[in-house]
């Protein structure tokens, strides 16, 4: 297995002596990489944040920060990464570093290396650049989607995937807004003028388990069809928590995340189709907002170390009743695409799902595509309601897509998820808006059946009455948005 491995930190270090699950923080801690912690197991706290190098799509490479407690290190193959401990010495203090240590941003420490590494995924970001007449120390401007920049172009939110108990945040802020731009010969700023190492075909055989990652697409189905209980990971956001938390040890895994035909977005007359084994982070720079309905979704979905890995395919696959992507899919009226050995077939998204985290897929089958129909609604919103504003889960998350014609609904496509066991249509709304003017009158109307759709249930993260109100509200809520738009278009 000496063919097989990583390179951290700029040294190569071969794959030995791991299982199947092990994941690249356990791995990297095993090493003595101890900057790297875990916090919580599951990707909310970002104590075990590294960067990977990743394509630009332009021949270049981009520092991904994502969480080490996630990814199986296997899958980490023929990769590069760098942990806190890449970033500088004691006696040479990376940028990053240099500004946390100055502006008080780390008491106890523990989350500090996490917070590095998505610091400096942002110092990297291409394209980050000074604000026009902004000076060095001033606070950042915070828009009405709550995207904080500072006067040096840091986008405050890279960091909220990362959480602090002990500094507060305001010492952090204030060391990511201190920040310059890389200094000529940076090594690491150097290294985005080179290409990506690109995924390749790996596998082995560790702790009585297996990990493959395949050659070609076709090879992938071929092992679905001969070994169906294959666990099949691409980002491996619920993988990882899988493992973790839930003790799962499948004896084959397989990553799909690099296979070319589940990677692609194309725009047609018909329809955009998005690859299932795209990263969201990818899909929302693809789509560059021609998706508003995603452009919404896309910055509340968990975190950036989250986003940088979780895949649509994978969020759709899990059939978890709150995950983000579904609801916002079902009011576009997405279908999915399966592919098999056998070939394709065509679903429709609001049949997909049949029970509580189960779908159509069969084991011999992978989600090979979403298609969203073209042209899209003309009055489109994703609103999630959580206890936190970022990195967080979903108490009720509703997607809606809606069609005026003169004043009059001509359609209505509204998603709902946790509320019931599945993501699931509001068809009962849907069907008393149709044909309906858009006023108050009619909108207060839908809202009393939409805050019965579904068969909410009460859990630590809100009651079912809870639940009830804020589908009602979510709706009153866009009508005065729609309202608020329509008054600022005509002129005074």
């Amino acid at each position: 297995m000496d063919h097989i491995a990583v390179t951290v930190n700029g040294q190569r270090r071969p794959l030995q002596d791991v299982a199947a699950h092990t994941t690249a923080l356990d791995w990297l801690r095993e090493r003595g990489l101890t900057g790297s912690k875990e916090g919580c197991a599951e990707g909310e706290c970002g104590a075990c944040a590294m960067l990977v190098a990743t394509s630009d799509d332009a021949g270049g490479t981009v520092w991904t920060a994502v969480n080490a407690c996630l990814v199986p290190v296997a899958a980490l193959d023929g990769q590069e990464v760098v942990t806190a401990e890449g970033l500088g010495s004691p006696d040479a203090l990376h940028p990053v570093q240099e500004r946390l240590a100055e502006a008080g941003g780390s008491q106890c420490g523990y989350c500090t290396p996490g917070f590095a590494c998505s610091m400096a995924a942002e110092f990297y970001r291409p394209g980050r650049a000074a604000r026009n007449g902004a000076e060095s120390g001033e606070s950042g401007d915070s828009g009405e989607s709550g995207e904080s920049v500072g006067p040096n172009g840091f986008h405050l939110h890279a960091l909220s995937g990362n959480l602090c108990r002990c500094t507060g945040y305001r010492p952090i802020r204030d060391a990511a807004y201190a920040l310059g731009d890389p200094e000529p010969g940076d090594p690491l700023a150097e290294r985005r003028h080179r290409p990506a190492p690109e995924p390749r075909a790996t596998r082995f055989e560790g702790g009585g388990e297996r990990f493959l990652r395949p050659a070609s697409l076709d090879e992938a189905l071929d092992v679905l069809r001969d070994e169906p209980d294959a666990a099949v990971i691409a980002g491996c956001t619920d993988w990882g928590v899988e493992v973790n938390l839930r003790g799962r040890r499948a004896p084959l895994t397989m990553a799909i995340e690099h296979l070319h035909e589940l990677r692609t977005v194309t725009f047609g007359d018909a329809a955009v189709e998005i690859g299932a084994a795209l990263s969201l982070s990818e899909i929302e720079r693809h789509l560059d907002g021609r998706v508003p309905l995603l452009a919404e979704l896309f910055p509340q979905f968990a975190s950036p170390l989250i986003r940088n890995r979780a895949t649509i395919g994978g969020n759709l696959g899990t059939a978890s009743p709150i995950g983000d992507t579904a609801p916002a899919l079902l009011a576009l009226e997405a279908r999915v695409v399966l592919v098999s050995a056998g070939g394709d077939r065509e679903v429709d998204l609001a049949d997909f799902f049949t029970g509580y985290r189960q779908t159509l897929c069969r084991p011999d089958e992978l989600i090979r595509a979403v298609r969203i129909p073209l042209p899209l609604a003309q009055l489109a919103a994703f609103h999630k309601i959580a206890k936190r504003r970022f990195d967080d889960i979903s108490s009720v998350a509703v997607g809606f897509a809606l069609d005026l014609d003169d004043g009059v609904v001509a359609s209505a496509r509204i998603g709902l998820g946790g509320v019931a066991a599945t993501p699931l249509r509001a068809r009962a709304t849907e069907a008393l808006l149709a044909g309906r003017p858009w006023n108050l009158e009619t909108v207060r109307d839908a809202a009393s059946v939409l805050a019965s759709e579904g068969t909410p249930m009460s859990d630590h993260r809100a009651s079912a009455e809870y639940r009830s109100v804020m589908l009602g509200s979510a709706l009153l809520k866009l009508f005065r948005a729609s309202a608020a738009a329509t008054a600022e278009e005509v002129p005074a």
